[in-house]
């Protein structure tokens, strides 16, 4: 391990590209301590309860949102743009078109997204400043414009510190933005259990249950993200001239999670939007509808493993487009053996993909409640892993590994996994 570090630094290019991006976690780290101006924080602290929205919020800006500072909306109105434009590409044929384009179409695509975070980034803001206007010194329509604006230009800048760690570092920068504002929580979250052993509230036992317990599920967790289902693939040999293509064998990867944490995110933020909607409305009823779907009540997790398993589904079937794979595997010369191509290629490709969909519906499921398990089995409360968190850190930390993996390769020196 040592030695393919040092592999890694031998390599001028890739030591760069690493520094780089370690610059750009720093900026991004010193701009959630820059607060917003005009705003009181401490009445802001006290909206980020567990089991509303602000706090999924703050999970993804890195303790950013309950400061209030210049980053607190983070990189979400971007995740959220990317979002509508993927799910969009199956009804608008100009978007369908951009994506078969290639690099072209994805410089389109790339250019619309980032209208659509500032569009969107634009009209959050102004819902959070005007919900949040309790906090306001001066609740004027001004103050509010000018919070709205502040906000805005620090989701922009995080954008484009993004963009800037894919191009000059060692990629997959949005996505390490979002990485580097959970990691930052952990010695949070690890300070909290030494004051629970100082205090006595809870013992060693507890804290190395825990232990075992969050490595098994990171274990657990890498083995379902790295699954797959090898679907073998014939290609017949075709003649083109002087050359023959074709005549050799491979396999179709359809992978268990297909979804990604993108269904955690989706049944969450429903879940947690009518109890954040009656922090501000003063009427009994709703408040006591409210305390049904509190976080952790039987009833919220039924419901929210029936929303995980749905939008499981329903974003497997939006992103994956079967009959178009078939069609193309028809038009390539290849062939599922024992299958005709087309129809029958397509109906069986339907059934694996909804098969092992639903192992990744269930994985998922069982990874978001885990917080809930976890606090039940150690008596630990406060300290939050699991869920939503666990699989970006995860999912975000093997791309990242496989990204130096294959720089590190590029230069012929020995891997940086094994």
């Amino acid at each position: 391990m040592l030695s393919a570090l040092s592999n890694v630094f031998r390599i001028t290019e890739l030591r760069d590209k690493i520094l780089f991006t370690l610059a750009m976690f720093v900026v991004f780290r010193a701009g959630t301590h820059i607060p917003v101006p005009g705003v009181n924080a401490t009445v802001i602290e006290q909206l980020f309860n567990n089991g509303n929205l602000f706090g999924l919020l703050d999970l993804f800006a890195g303790g950013a949102l309950s400061k209030f500072s210049i980053f607190a909306m983070s990189i979400t109105p971007y995740i959220n743009a990317s979002i509508i434009l993927q799910l969009l590409n199956v009804v608008v044929p100009t978007l369908e078109r951009w994506s078969k384009e290639g690099e072209e179409g994805r410089k389109k695509i790339g250019k619309l997204t980032r209208y659509g975070t500032i569009v969107l980034g634009f009209i959050q803001a102004l819902g959070m400043a005007f919900g949040l206007r309790q906090a306001i010194n001066n609740p004027t329509i001004p103050s509010i414009l000018l919070i709205a604006l502040t906000l805005t230009a620090g989701t922009a800048f995080l954008m484009w510190i993004g963009e800037q760690i894919t191009q000059k570092g060692i990629g997959n920068g949005i996505s390490l933005i979002i990485f580097a504002g959970i990691v930052s929580r952990l010695p949070d979250g690890v300070f909290t259990i030494y004051q629970y052993l100082v205090a006595g509230t809870v013992s060693i036992l507890n804290v190395i249950l825990f232990a075992i317990i969050a490595t098994a599920m990171i274990v657990f967790v890498i083995a379902i993200s790295q699954g797959i289902r090898k679907v073998p693939v014939q290609y017949a040999k075709r003649v083109v001239g002087r050359k023959t293509y074709g005549g050799h064998s491979t396999h179709l990867p359809l992978k268990v999670n297909q979804a990604g944490v993108i269904p955690v995110i989706f049944a969450s933020s429903v879940l947690m939007f009518p109890v954040t909607i009656a922090q501000f409305i003063n009427i009994p009823w709703v408040k006591t509808v409210a305390d049904w779907f509190a976080w952790g009540t039987p009833l919220q997790t039924t419901i929210y493993v029936i929303l995980i398993i749905f939008f499981t589904y329903f974003y497997t079937a939006v992103t994956m487009n079967i009959p178009d794979m078939a069609e193309n595997m028809k038009k390539q010369g290849g062939f599922i053996p024992g299958l005709r191509p087309g129809k029958p290629t397509a109906e069986y490709l339907d059934r694996i993909l909804t098969r092992i969909t639903l192992s990744g519906a269930v994985f998922l499921a069982l990874i978001a409640v885990m917080p809930n398990l976890i606090v039940w089995i150690t008596s630990i409360q406060g300290v939050y892993f699991g869920g939503t968190a666990l699989l970006i850190i995860v999912g975000v930390a093997l791309d990242t590994m496989k990204q130096i993996e294959s720089l590190v390769l590029m230069r012929h020196y020995e891997g940086f996994m094994k």
